[in-house]
């Protein structure tokens, strides 16, 4: 039997464990990728761990985060990753030189390659080839320090693409199509491949928008053949001679295989408040719109900005709608701003947008008061954008600038109905440019690391206890995400401090919760934390397990979890678990007294399940214990730290 694409590239990277799904495996990691608001952390990490020099064949530090620098701390992050990089042989990618995965699709992604970022989008570059997984700060940490990253070996979803997209109908629109059809939910322990005749009519940057977005619904990650188009891609960016060729086999299979035909899809919106809350323009039509944003790492390669740039030009916006526009690269803004595109869109009123993810995660051009905001970007969880009573819409850019002119929903199919989609060919050769891209060499040892007054050591975790003994600190419903549990924003800048950045969690959802928790660790009882479905959605910042164990956290029980946020729960010591039956769920309150003995003996013996007893309710609950024997060995020691310092 052949392989598939996924299969080619794991297998060839297996360092640990059998290549059969289900089983958990250690891959060899090429690749890693960091940004500031993460990256932090993550450096910190790596050096508490005791590593000297950094393993992989490439390691990237990119500052696109907290670039507005508000206060002394971001800038003092900046500078400390500088020097890190410096000192470790990494390569720095300079605030305003563009988003990570951007940059990274642009001038480092390689077919064939591994790549582990500290951001939760870095399966953007499975458009070029690559298995690209998301992960927390402290795995990708290890991986840098050249150990494996371990992950399930995957089932794998094809995705076949046929037909060719109309006029106005973009890949945005495809990869929300996929929403549609596998939701956010359900679909952990899972890859995407796309194959199909279709896949020729879409270029490397628009199999970059669907490989970013896909970590919406849950899949490890996605990934694309590395073709011609690759090649071409490669070869205008002077870097062909990374290209291979890379196919799935004739004979190959897959577990699931969803068949999309290309000319039947319509211009589609993601909902508040979730990526998969999908529904097609046309049913959202005349809607007024106050907030249009085009940019973020899904939608702003130079095609889009293109394309944004030939349906302005000679109109204007709309005097109800604030535009804003942010390409996603220093090359991509640099290109437009020579061909004459930026005059273009500056001339019909837009403002013009650093080069950052800014509005995207919410520390910059915050919508007003109940409004709808219009966005290309790939999440409008509840309060993201910084305006908590904001309705934001995802759609793609065509659909954005169209709206944007109209004032008002619009399907671009029919407001551009007289006109032709500008035409934007892909430059036999992009402006390079790598200045802004610090090369360490190899490292120098003798570099001194600053450190501002903002930056603290990682905080310190004990061996799980034998007995949880604890109460329910907060009761949570289905779909919460990282951004609820930890905000971005402007609470970004404290993520080196955890002290301080602990004060802000759950704030969204109780703004005791601090408080709460903190009086429980100082009185010695345990706080538990009840989750829904698909509890820990989104974001990869492993703050949202490093700040609740911070504040006495032990535990997390949900109905279910998603990968990124159950490994950061393991690997700061919190123990996940599963509730048997959903009425068991149902029959716990807030601040029900919890017990769990044996702790330590169900780990260390690989039970399946766990018994809790509900001391307020007087009831036994079985819980299931979704653990390798490697989680297992960490959670045992506390942590992933206190593990990899032991080994």
């Amino acid at each position: 039997m052949g392989k598939n694409i996924v299969q080619k590239i794991l297998d060839a990277h297996i360092v640990e464990g059998e290549a059969t799904v289900g089983n958990e495996v250690g891959i060899r990691i090429d690749q890693t990728l960091t940004q500031d608001a993460t990256g932090t952390m993550a450096y910190l990490q790596f050096e508490a761990l005791g590593f000297d020099s950094v393993k992989t064949e490439l390691s990237v530090s990119y500052v696109d985060h907290n670039t507005v620098q508000e206060g002394f701390e971001n800038a003092d992050d900046h500078k400390y990753l500088e020097t890190v990089a410096k000192k470790f042989g990494i390569k720095y990618s300079k605030a305003g030189n563009g988003i990570c995965h951007q940059v990274h699709l642009e001038r480092f992604g390689l077919p064939g390659k591994t790549m582990l970022g500290s951001d939760s989008h870095t399966p953007t570059g499975g458009g070029v080839g690559m298995i690209a997984i998301g992960a927390g700060g402290l795995d990708v940490a290890v991986a840098m320090g050249g150990g494996a990253f371990n992950l399930t070996y995957p089932k794998v979803i094809k995705v076949n693409l046929t037909g060719k997209l109309r006029p106005w109908v973009s890949a945005k629109d495809i990869i929300l199509k996929v929403l549609e059809i596998l939701s956010t939910k359900g679909n952990v322990g899972c890859m995407i491949e796309y194959g199909g005749e279709g896949i020729k009519t879409l270029d490397v940057p628009e199999r970059a928008t669907i490989t970013n977005m896909g970590a919406e619904t849950g899949v490890t990650c996605s990934v694309f053949p590395s073709d011609e188009k690759t090649k071409e891609f490669l070869a205008a960016q002077g870097r062909e001679d990374g290209w291979i060729a890379l196919s799935a086999d004739e004979d190959a299979e897959y577990d699931q295989v969803i068949d999309i035909d290309l000319s039947t899809i319509e211009p589609l919106a993601s909902c508040p408040h979730s990526p998969g809350n999908i529904k097609t323009l046309k049913e959202l039509s005349g809607m007024p719109v106050d907030q249009v944003v085009i940019g973020s790492c899904t939608n702003s390669s130079y095609k889009d900005i293109m394309t944004v740039a030939g349906a302005l030009k000679g109109k204007k916006v709309a005097d109800s709608v604030s535009l804003g526009v942010a390409c996603g690269s220093r090359q991509v803004l640099e290109m437009v701003s020579r061909n004459g595109a930026l005059a273009d869109i500056i001339s019909s009123g837009a403002r013009i947008l650093e080069s950052a993810c800014g509005f995207c995660i919410g520390n910059s051009f915050a919508p007003k008061t109940e409004a709808v905001s219009i966005r290309t970007s790939n999440r409008n969880f509840f309060g993201r954008s910084g305006t908590s009573s904001a309705n934001v819409y995802l759609v793609s850019p065509e659909a954005a600038v169209a709206m944007a002119l109209a004032g008002k929903v619009v399907d671009p199919v029919e407001y551009f109905s007289q006109e032709n989609l500008p035409t934007v060919e892909m430059p036999e050769t992009f402006i390079i440019d790598d200045s802004m891209v610090l090369d360490a060499q190899g490292g120098d040892s003798s570099v001194e690391i600053l450190r501002g007054p903002n930056i603290g050591d990682p905080p310190k975790s004990d061996p799980l206890p034998d007995t949880i003994d604890g109460v329910v600190t907060i009761l949570l419903g289905d779909k919460v995400t990282t951004d609820h549990i930890m905000p971005a924003g402007s609470r970004l800048k404290y993520r080196s401090n955890i002290q301080k950045y602990a004060e802000f969690v759950f704030e969204r959802n109780d703004p005791e919760f601090y408080k709460k928790a903190l009086a429980n660790k100082e009185q010695g009882v345990h706080n538990i934390i009840i989750g829904g479905e698909s509890y820990g959605q989104g974001s990869s910042r492993e703050h949202a397990a490093i700040c609740p164990m911070y504040l006495g956290v032990q535990m997390v029980i949900a109905r279910s979890m998603e990968r990124i946020h159950k490994a950061n729960l393991v690997n700061f010591g919190i123990l996940p678990a599963i509730f048997e039956n959903d009425a068991d769920y149902e029959s716990i309150g807030l601040n029900d007294k919890l017990t769990v003995s044996g702790t330590r003996e169900a780990i260390g013996d690989d039970k399946e399940t766990l018994l809790l007893t509900n001391e307020t309710k007087g009831k036994t609950i079985t819980l299931k214990l979704e653990l390798s024997k490697r989680e297992r060995d960490i959670l045992l020691a506390g942590g992933k730290i206190n593990s990899v310092r032991g080994s």
